[in-house]
């Protein structure tokens, strides 16, 4: 089980996984290939202050890409214990999985925003003029581990898990 509750083992085995970079302005978000290999940008949607979280927006996308699973990246502290911030992205997670009828997992976002702007710096973009690219990076960031993990446990599960004895 990875820290926030996702196991990619419980995913269905076909189909696209959207991911959700969860924030207090931007959501930052990503695509899977339908064979699940790449994770890719997709787009930043943003909300004004005191207003909801796009789940109408994130809903359409969802039913656009024909995606099966949603991973919604959930902030924890460095101890791994959530916060407010982990409450909202959860509440986005139910709010998603009500509207849409996809399964959703949550996963540890902890590295993934600082993986996007290590990413973004290396490509030569500037923190403040691409803060809606770098959410995207860190969504792909978050995907990308989900999808790595999910194919390590199907490896696995298949007893090809690379131990001789």
């Amino acid at each position: 089980m990875q820290p926030g509750g996702g196991t990619p083992e419980q995913s269905p085995d076909a189909g696209r996984v959207l991911a959700v970079d969860w924030g207090g302005k931007r959501f930052g978000l990503a695509l899977s290939d339908p064979t699940r290999l790449i994770a890719q940008p997709l787009v930043t949607l943003t909300r004004r202050a005191n207003h909801r979280a796009p789940v109408a927006d994130i809903v359409e996308l969802i039913a656009r890409h024909e995606v099966t699973r949603v991973v919604v990246g959930l902030p924890l502290d460095p101890e791994g214990n959530e916060g407010d911030s982990a409450r909202e992205a959860r509440a986005l997670g139910e709010a998603v999985t009500r509207r849409s009828g996809v399964p959703v997992t949550y996963w540890d976002e902890r590295l993934s925003t600082a993986a996007a702007l290590r990413s973004a710096r290396t490509a030569g973009v500037r923190d403040r003029d691409s803060r809606a690219r770098i959410d995207q990076m860190a969504a792909v960031a978050i995907l990308q581990h989900f999808l790595d993990a999910a194919r390590a446990a199907a490896t696995q599960a298949r007893g090809h898990g690379g131990t001789e004895e």
